[in-house]
């Protein structure tokens, strides 16, 4: 009996990563052959030369360089935001807090998560609103207010994802520091944190995925069509999520509707470029941390 039950368990596991494989190739193969004609210098760099667009010499009117530079910007200002605090609240919640204030705060970041990112779009619009008011008219919607926004979005990520790599590392993983005369701040950060750096960089990468694809929070935030490159982050910005969204709701024929595909395209590269980078980062620090203890 145990048998057959282990066999249909086996069958039931291969099957459902068999399914999400095919889902992922399905959609990406779907995007590849919608998008891959209108890839090219045109979509991207529009009649303005590659170089001097790349020097910021012209600007991009016709293509979707300003909406990568946005994106790309948006994305390392609100994790960078989000992670020092993420990374601080999940230790703190592993290795100090405890009892019931362990409890609040955990369900305190449960709801947090579940939280749709339209509130949380309407959280920044009152924001800016507030900041409006307060300097007289000199804050606006703007790159600023919407990376802060997607900080808040993504935390919660970060933080419980930070608590549950440190509190899955065995005990006597945990006493290797203590035993060797080393305080629990030194146990922390030279022990615990670089044995849980594979686990913390997941959601790290859930981090950067969210930036980099959520519509809804930079729609009220300072997200506009034709921005150009943010000129500060006091300013708006374009971004690659609205430009899909707003091209595949407006678009008035074949050929707008595969610069909407092309446009996923290279919102999963630059995504995939992201990821690279934060893996590169982490097997380094991953390196140095360990060439220290």
């Amino acid at each position: 009996m145990m048998r057959h039950a282990f066999k249909l368990f086996h069958v039931w596991v291969w099957g459902s990563t068999f399914l999400l494989l095919a889902a992922t190739g399905t959609v990406i193969g779907f995007l590849l052959v919608r998008g891959w004609a209108g890839i090219g210098q045109e979509l991207v760099f529009g009649e303005t030369p590659v170089l001097a667009a790349l020097m910021l010499q012209r600007p991009v009117f016709d293509g979707l360089f300003p909406a990568m530079v946005g994106t790309l910007a948006l994305v390392m200002l609100s994790v960078g935001m989000a992670l020092p605090v993420g990374l601080a609240t999940g230790i703190y919640l592993a290795e100090y807090a405890t009892g019931r204030l362990s409890s609040l705060l955990s369900l305190f970041f449960d709801i947090l998560a579940g939280m749709p990112s339209i509130v949380v779009g309407l959280f920044g619009f009152s924001i800016t609103i507030f900041l409006h008011h307060r300097f007289s008219g000199k804050i606006y919607p703007c790159l600023f207010i919407s990376a802060l926004s997607l900080a808040v979005l993504v935390l919660p990520y970060l933080i419980r994802t930070t608590q549950a790599a440190l509190e899955a590392i065995p005990v006597d993983l945990r006493l290797i520091g203590p035993s060797l005369g080393a305080t629990r701040f030194q146990n922390i950060f030279h022990v615990l944190v670089p044995h849980s750096l594979k686990s913390i960089l997941s959601g790290i990468l859930l981090a950067i995925g969210r930036c980099a694809e959520d519509t809804a929070v930079i729609m009220l935030t300072g997200v506009v069509v034709s921005a150009g490159i943010p000129k500060s982050i006091w300013g708006n910005f374009e971004a690659l999520p609205f430009y899909i969204y707003y091209v595949s709701a407006q678009y008035t024929d074949a050929g707008e509707l595969t610069r909407g595909y092309g446009a996923a395209i290279i919102l999963l590269l630059l995504c995939a470029f992201l990821f690279g980078i934060s893996f590169w980062l982490q097997h380094r620090l991953s390196q140095r941390m360990f060439e220290r203890v």
